[in-house]
């Protein structure tokens, strides 16, 4: 058993959609959330801005002994990742593994859709990593760089939702896709219209969630699950920490617990 927290971070709140589903999965587990609320967006920067972020975001959460580090943010895990992995010694999950892994899983017709920010799908690493999975499959990706501001200002549903999502989705739905993958992890609260634009036939892959579900079952194969019966959460930010309670609420779907602090990033 291992009582050391868990490290979760994103260039903004998305990822306490991640948070959410690792308090539910490990109850027992603390965790060390870091919103790089300053900075946001990632999915606009060059690739060796987000290779900078992502650096300091982890060496920021080293300092809590972190055992495990979760990249709760689609553009970091696909432009990042594969080049930092090897740097640190804690172990670090991102966002598209998982996700791919489910989604060639659940798709039945091979032909898999991908929506994330410009970084993202910029990268082609969902692309690249589903092809080394199953060559057969055939790939789709879309970048929608309107539903992140979207999320953030409360407009998950309704007309102005609506309106985003056929603009970006119509022309996957017209491909004939079976499988979605949600490859930022501020598209779960845009779930009800995405569904509504693609249909029930879709399925819907939360990469965010996925990330949780590959957590557990590391920690699980190591031996470092928590055996408390109710682990603690602490937030951190890089911008002013005003606001940041009902924007996470909304994320988390439930009352925040914990302490929120604001830290100077570029320190790290």
């Amino acid at each position: 058993m291992d009582h050391r927290p868990i490290g979760i971070f994103d260039s903004g709140l998305g990822g306490l959609t991640c948070v959410k589903k690792v308090m539910e999965l490990l109850p027992g587990e603390d965790i060390i959330y870091f919103g790089d609320t300053g900075r946001v967006p990632y999915g606009s920067r060059s690739s060796d801005t987000i290779l900078k972020y992502t650096r300091q975001d982890i060496r920021f959460l080293q300092t809590f002994d972190i055992k495990f580090i979760i990249i709760a943010c689609g553009t970091a895990s696909s432009a990042a990742l594969p080049r930092i992995r090897n740097e640190f010694q804690t172990e670090i999950a991102g966002v598209l593994e998982p996700a791919c892994r489910a989604a060639a899983s659940a798709s039945r017709n091979g032909k898999i859709g991908v929506i994330g920010t410009q970084g993202t799908v910029r990268s082609g690493k969902y692309l690249h990593t589903l092809k080394e999975m199953d060559a057969s499959l055939k790939v789709f990706s879309k970048a929608c760089p309107l539903f992140v501001p979207l999320v953030e200002n409360g407009h998950t549903q309704g007309a102005l939702a609506r309106l985003a999502a056929e603009e970006y989705l119509l022309s996957l739905k017209a491909e004939g896709i079976d499988t979605l993958i949600l490859g930022c992890t501020h598209y779960p609260l845009l779930t009800d219209t995405i569904r509504e634009v693609m249909g029930d036939s879709v399925t819907l892959i939360d990469a965010g969630a996925q990330a949780a579900v590959y957590a557990k079952e590391r920690l699980m194969a190591a031996n470092l699950l928590s055996d408390k019966a109710c682990g603690t959460v602490q937030y951190y930010v890089s911008d002013e920490v005003e606001g940041f309670t009902d924007i996470a609420q909304m994320f988390l779907e439930k009352e925040i617990k914990g302490s929120v602090q604001k830290i100077e990033i570029e320190a790290y």
